[in-house]
């Protein structure tokens, strides 16, 4: 893997465990699975944490960039996610 798709990686990785985690968009999966599991249950926990999370988002996309590095859907995917992610920080530090 190079440093490139190393970094775009990594920014992917943070966007979507952000989205899974705190975005309201993704609210209806995480009551969802309170519903299903518990409020206090393991499974919730797991989808509101970013440390837990983010471990399995990025195995995930670990074997993504292996299976599929180089790939011009790859680096699409993954620049737009990583720039999303660094316009996100960016506008809560500038808010």
């Amino acid at each position: 893997m190079s440093l490139v798709e190393f970094l775009l990686s990594l920014g992917a990785t943070c966007r979507i465990t952000r989205f899974l985690t705190k975005d309201t968009l993704a609210a209806g999966f995480r009551s969802w699975v309170a519903d299903r599991f518990g409020d206090d249950s393991k499974p919730s926990y797991l989808v509101s944490c970013s440390w837990c999370t983010s471990i399995w988002v990025a195995s995930a996309m670990t074997l993504l960039a292996h299976w599929a590095g180089g790939t011009i859907g790859l680096q699409l995917t993954t620049t737009a996610l990583s720039l999303s992610y660094l316009a996100g920080l960016g506008a809560r530090w500038l808010d």
